[in-house]
């Protein structure tokens, strides 16, 4: 009967995920609505936000610098200043961050300047915009969403333990299979609900807000333009850079386990 312990806790971990995704879900739902601008044109820091957040932001903003030569992104992992006065907020975090040396690793350039009170600003923005989501919204849908996903694989794993135990001939294999097919298909069926009602399940943006992003991209004429090219480092990342010395600059910034933000309430 060793299989029943195995089976309670597929429950309970089948459950209790289910269940902190129902109450994320919920509590995104008593969130006021809040007016969307639908005239509001994105800038590439506002795209850079939400389509991967704070973290977005400050590699967009290091890739821009380094393209207009005034930041110099080593294969090594070093940032190095060449022009120390910052266009703008983002900019000048950025130089900040690196410090009076002029000479800094990436990785904590990067985590200083996406906690950076400019970011934080733009995000208050964007919310107040309607094109971000706020804090407890949609964030807590998608760790939820993930956490039923690791409920799911959960389950399977403890009911192939649980069959691989020696059991006697008056357990059928099966009864036992049936048995943990309906934790199985609790945390399913919750994916699946959630899919039909909230998906796209995104982090950062509004369902305005991907309309948004999306228009952005679809606007860009594919030339190997800089506009054309910081698009895509905003909209889909570092990997999206093409230039070998880049991609090894960004490729350190793994590293650094200090890296995380929190907006202020």
């Amino acid at each position: 009967m060793f299989w029943v312990l195995f089976l309670l806790s597929a429950w309970a971990v089948a459950g209790l995920a289910c269940l902190r995704l129902c109450l994320a879900a919920v509590r995104a739902a008593a969130v006021e609505p809040r007016a969307v601008d639908r005239e509001h044109t994105l800038t590439l820091y506002e795209a850079a936000f939400l389509s991967g957040g704070p973290r977005r932001v400050a590699d967009l903003t290091l890739v821009s610098m380094a393209r207009q030569r005034r930041l110099l992104l080593a294969h090594t992992g070093w940032a190095t200043v060449v022009d120390p006065r910052g266009r703008d907020d983002m900019e000048r975090s950025v130089i900040g961050a690196i410090g009076p040396g002029g000479q800094s690793r990436i990785a904590p350039v990067r985590a200083a300047a996406a906690a950076a009170d400019s970011v934080r600003s733009l995000a208050d923005r964007l919310v107040g915009a309607g094109l971000a989501v706020p804090d407890g919204g949609a964030r807590g849908i998608a760790a939820g969403v993930r956490r039923v996903r690791v409920a799911a694989v959960t389950v399977c794993a403890l009911g192939l333990v649980a069959l691989a135990l020696p059991l006697p001939a008056t357990e059928p294999r099966l009864l036992i299979a049936v048995w943990f097919a309906l934790p199985l298909v609790l945390t399913l069926g919750c994916l699946a609900i959630m899919r039909m009602e909230i998906h796209p399940y995104s982090r950062w943006a509004s369902p305005a807000g991907q309309r948004l992003v999306g228009a952005l991209v679809r606007q860009a004429d594919g030339t190997a333009d800089d506009r054309t090219f910081l698009t895509s480092v905003a909209v889909r990342g570092v990997h999206a850079i093409g230039e070998p010395d880049l991609r090894a600059a960004f490729a350190h910034r793994e590293k650094y386990t200090g890296d995380h933000w929190e907006r202020r309430a």
